[in-house]
């Protein structure tokens, strides 16, 4: 459920590994955005790679997968490293007295030796989120939110290693022993094409791929916007390209379009997006969706199609 629930934060928000991987328990979003499937949080500066805090936007599924995690498998896991003392047994505990809102939001502290502590809480960096703790129902428990199975702070880059786990039971079952014999990096790419490969930067990819798509086709069939009126709809809320590069907060446009968007730029989006028939049904817009990422993982570089890969090893 931890693992789960991690992937489903990554793609629909689109957050970095380390960004994700270091949030705390009550910075998971919990307010719902007016009229929409969605949830706002902010990331802390410290935790980013630009230094800068920003809003980041959930899908209100993955809040609830995170929050179901929360209730049942990390509580669990807090439990038995409570009855077997391992918070105790830490070089170090900062008990979390007070946390403010607002705009810039700071958090109050007392560690093991009752000194009291205070700092911004986006000014926190990974390592110091990792001695925060909350007084639980049982006791002291940690604020992080990504726990071990014997209930400590989960290290951002340990992910790498749940990622790579996952491709390898993938390969177990998609590839023969002499494919497998082979390194990843020196498979033909037929043999490569039959497993998926997952990382925690393909979920950021493949969120940036969506809303690209997604928002293409809201200028294009939800508003029938002219050519005129897509300019200056530009004007006012910024492009498909600039909205993704926001969501991803990178600072420049350029940037997004390079590195994150590089295997559809060659395409045509609209002329792609305009073989979708518009529908009113919410379901169906869900299966034209479908269609286009179909087409665009058969006719781009980059693009796995995990449904596609599965269908042609059964």
């Amino acid at each position: 459920m931890r693992n789960t629930s991690f992937v489903q934060l990554l793609l629909s928000s689109g957050l970095r590994r380390q960004e994700g991987g270091s949030l705390l328990t009550f910075e998971l979003p919990g307010q719902h955005l007016r009229f929409g499937r969605y949830c706002h949080g902010r990331v802390a500066a410290a935790v980013t790679r630009s230094k800068q805090s920003r809003v980041f936007y959930v899908s209100v599924d993955a809040v609830g997968q995170a929050e179901a995690y929360v209730e049942s498998e990390r509580a669990w896991a807090v439990q038995r490293a409570q009855a077997e003392g391992r918070y105790d047994r830490l070089p170090m505990m900062r008990l979390v007295t007070k946390v403010t809102r607002g705009l810039r939001p700071k958090i109050e502290w007392v560690d093991a030796n009752g000194v009291v502590g205070e700092q911004a809480l986006s000014r926190l960096g990974w390592r110091e989120r990792q001695w925060l703790f909350l007084e639980g129902p049982d006791g002291p428990e940690p604020a992080w939110l990504w726990l071990t199975e014997q209930g400590l702070p989960m290290a951002p880059d340990r992910w790498n290693g749940v990622f790579r786990a996952a491709n390898l039971r993938c390969e177990e079952v998609l590839l023969t022993v002499g494919e497998r014999e082979v390194e990843r990096d020196f498979r033909l790419v037929e043999v490569r094409g039959k497993s998926p490969y997952a990382t925690p930067h393909a979920a950021r990819h493949s969120m940036a791929l969506y809303m690209l798509v997604l928002l293409n086709q809201l200028v294009e069939t939800r508003y029938g916007l002219s050519t005129a009126d897509r300019r200056d709809f530009a004007l006012l809320f910024g492009d498909p390209w600039w909205l993704v590069k926001t969501l991803l907060g990178h600072a420049d446009v350029e940037v997004t379009k390079r590195h994150y968007l590089a295997p559809v730029a060659h395409l045509q989006l609209e002329s792609i997006l305009a073989a979708a028939e518009p529908a009113n049904e919410e379901e169906q817009q869900v299966k034209d969706l479908d269609g286009v990422f179909t087409r665009l993982a058969r006719e781009s570089r980059g693009i796995q199609d995990v449904d596609a890969v599965l269908e042609a090893a059964r």
